[in-house]
């Protein structure tokens, strides 16, 4: 990679939601075509056991939270997502990175789409703490 790559090892220094989207937001831009007539090389990745394992192994290890963060839980929706761009050439030369934990990291849809098109109004709002009794009508 010839770029600054993310990690899991240095997101996981940042302990809120905002940090971590500061630190993985990509900018990009709405319909801006990916991979372009090469498409279908993601997607036949997408398939492939190697990242289906991958994918199990870093859901676990992020307890099925939006970007790991404990007290976001994902319920449906869930995608991992790369923190480093791929590239036509990181799938054709099997580049390891690509199904490598330290480079992916668990989302909603909505965390995805704010960290691709720099949108923070997408990411998820902060748990509300529930206190004794406040579930009554007044």
């Amino acid at each position: 990679m010839s770029f600054q790559s993310k990690t899991y090892s240095e997101l996981v220094q940042l302990e809120t939601i905002a940090e971590r989207f500061e630190y993985l937001v990509l900018p990009g831009s709405v319909g801006k075509r990916t991979f372009g007539y090469d498409r279908w090389l993601n997607q036949q990745f997408y398939q492939s056991f190697a990242w289906r394992k991958a994918r199990e192994i870093v859901i676990l290890r992020d307890m099925s939270c939006d970007l790991g963060v404990e007290g976001y839980e994902i319920y449906e929706g869930m995608l991992v997502h790369h923190m480093n761009p791929l590239s036509v050439e990181d799938l054709v030369d099997g580049a390891q990175s690509v199904i490598d934990p330290e480079y992916l990291i668990t989302t909603c849809l909505s965390t995805h789409n704010a960290i691709h098109y720099g949108d923070r109004t997408l990411l998820p709002s902060v748990p509300v703490e529930r206190k004794y009794g406040d579930t009554r009508l007044w």
